[in-house]
């Protein structure tokens, strides 16, 4: 049978996928979220769009969206996908010790920021039912952006997922407190929502015991046969199925994705599922996008821009500050507080869903949902500027905040090592350091570097080793041993001569880059140098004679063996007849010093 070319399907599909393979790589491109990119094609291809030329011009027929309706139900599985994958990257342990974040953290973030927000409307002429459902409404922050931005594991992740987490599951909640709140409402509103949280948790109850039992012969099953595409249905399966029985029951299917993903992550096959279903999440959450995009009448923005203007930010000024200070209250970082915030300002896809519900219930006029709806369009659409504006608020806390360090060695004499370079190696070295009760501070010159390092909890300071100010201010004199870990090779030659000169008893130990680069390091006045490629070698060589079966103790004394000769070597390539610095005092032993 030909395929109709005049179809609402054919035309947006080829939308839909033209936006998948052209936007995310041209935004990639240039470094811009492809989120900016999803929506302003929906802003372009939607009705209020290019849409509005299709009579005039019939060829663009091809390259429009004419019916937003259409494609709902993908985005609406997009945001499901999401979910999906969300429950895969959790286990029930995570999910029970975060269990204060979620219903502390999550409800005081939702109910105050919902609040504030409804009584400013109150204020304003809302009558008060319109004001609670629209500062609920508002309260809600977006899941599908928030999410693949920060992940679930970082302190921003963490805090931002325990709020998410808690908005998801009131949701229904909210929708029923609505319903309840509506003109015409009885007590069957209420009834509905005591029924429904009680069949909604007999039924979430019922997926976790079947599920368990279920579930791993399921996918062993699939995974006999070999076949992706017999395993892939059988996830999409899974996950539809779960969607379909919250749903069944009042709750929302988010809910039931979030549980297949929980309960699919306690098998030992959730790493192909996430793996096989991550191309059908990134399109559906772009159909989503695109629908947000097709929401935005450029129009009716130009002509009520100052209102929109104060809506937006009156909404991410709230929603910011009271989530910044939760957080803070709640024993957050500075820096972390900060990005959570901006990160969870704008309002969410869910808002939409809070605000159909409103105007349904005669709460609020259809007038005042379009315009709270454009409201949260713009929102979605700046969602990566503030996590762009949360990073760089987080930076700087954290560069003025009370982790800020000194620019000197504290202490007595003897007792801190200074590590300058806090790349990979460094932190491998301070590690190893704190492994051992040593003090140690760390020097770097790039400012991510020692932003994302003291919200971690190192000793790191900002700072420019090339610069001779900052090196004298270090007092390496008091210091019991300088590691160099940078990979800049004339830098660190450099920087040897400078200090040996100063200090000619300190022990300073450096990563070089070579053979003949640790030869010129010795020449310096370098107590060590360590070459990155002898090490990597060795490391290699043992392992490899390891797993040949050979005795581990032969092994390590060949081992040293072999480093103390070419060592040699390197100290001959240098034309050195004498010790280096210290008489070989070595770093551990400057360690041990005091």
């Amino acid at each position: 049978m030909a395929l109709e070319m005049n179809s609402d399907a054919f035309s947006d599909s080829l939308v839909i996928l033209g936006a998948a393979g052209l936007v995310i790589p041209a935004f990639a491109r240039f470094r811009v979220s492809p989120v900016i990119g999803f929506i302003l094609v929906g802003l372009l291809v939607g009705p209020a769009g290019l849409g509005t030329m299709v009579d005039r011009f019939p060829w663009l027929y091809y390259i429009t969206i004419t019916e937003p309706a259409s494609i709902r139900p993908f985005a609406e599985l997009g945001i499901i996908l999401l979910l999906f994958s969300i429950g895969l990257e959790l286990s029930f342990r995570r999910l029970w010790t975060m269990r204060s974040l979620v219903f502390g953290l999550g409800a005081a973030e939702l109910f105050v920021s919902g609040a504030i927000i409804g009584t400013a409307l109150h204020f304003m002429g809302q009558g008060w039912s319109g004001a609670i459902g629209l500062g609920f409404a508002l309260a809600l922050s977006s899941t599908a952006l928030v999410l693949p931005m920060v992940g679930t594991t970082s302190p921003v992740g963490r805090s931002a997922f325990s709020m998410l987490l808690f908005e998801d599951l009131a949701l229904v909640p909210i929708i029923f407190m609505l319903g309840a709140l509506a003109p015409h409402a009885s007590a069957e509103g209420w009834d509905g929502l005591w029924r429904t949280l009680l069949l909604g948790g007999l039924t979430i109850g019922a997926m976790l015991v079947l599920g368990r039992y279920l579930l791993p012969p399921l996918f062993a099953q699939a995974a006999r046969t070999k076949s992706p595409e017999l395993f892939l249905a059988a996830s999409l399966l899974v996950v539809i199925l779960a969607s379909i029985a919250t749903t069944a029951v009042g709750l929302s299917p988010i809910v039931g994705a979030l549980l297949a993903g929980l309960l699919i992550a306690e098998t030992e096959y959730h790493t192909e599922v996430e793996v096989i279903t991550a191309p059908f999440k990134g399109l559906a959450l772009g159909v989503f996008l695109i629908t947000v995009g097709m929401s935005l009448d450029l129009r009716l923005i130009i002509a009520n821009w100052p209102s929109l203007l104060a809506a937006v930010f009156g909404v991410v000024t709230v929603k910011a500050l009271v989530t910044g200070i939760a957080l803070r209250l709640s024993g957050a970082r500075k820096g972390v507080a900060a990005e959570t915030g901006l990160l969870m300002a704008s309002p969410s896809e869910t808002t939409l869903i809070v605000l159909a519900a409103a105007s349904a219930a005669q709460l609020i006029r259809p007038e005042t949902a379009a315009f709270w709806q454009i409201v949260t369009a713009i929102g979605l659409t700046i969602t990566p500027l503030l996590a762009r504006l949360g990073r760089d608020a987080a930076r700087r806390v954290d560069m003025q905040g009370d982790v800020e360090m000194p620019p000197t060695v504290t202490g007595e004499t003897g007792t801190t090592a200074v590590i300058i370079g806090f790349g990979r190696v460094g932190r491998l070295v301070a590690e190893m350091l704190s492994t051992h009760g040593r003090n140690y501070i760390a020097v770097d010159s790039n400012i991510d570097t020692v932003a994302a390092a003291r919200r971690e909890g190192y000793p790191v300071m900002f700072g420019d080793v090339s610069r001779p100010i900052l090196v004298d201010k270090l007092q390496l004199g008091r210091a019991s041993a300088l590691i160099l870990t940078m990979d800049e090779p004339v830098l660190s030659v450099r920087l040897v001569k400078k200090v040996r000169g100063w200090c000619p008893d300190l022990t300073i130990v450096v990563r070089a880059r070579d053979s003949l680069h640790a030869a010129e390091l010795y020449r310096a006045g370098a107590t060590d140098a360590v070459p990155e490629t002898l090490e990597s070698s060795l490391q290699l060589s043992e392992a490899v004679l390891v797993d040949l079966g050979i005795a581990m103790g032969p092994v390590i004394a060949s081992i040293h063996e072999k480093r103390s000769e070419l060592r040699k070597k390197i100290m001959e390539l240098g034309q050195l007849d004498r010790e280096p610095p210290l008489k070989r005092r070595r770093l551990r032993d400057a360690l041990k010093a005091r």
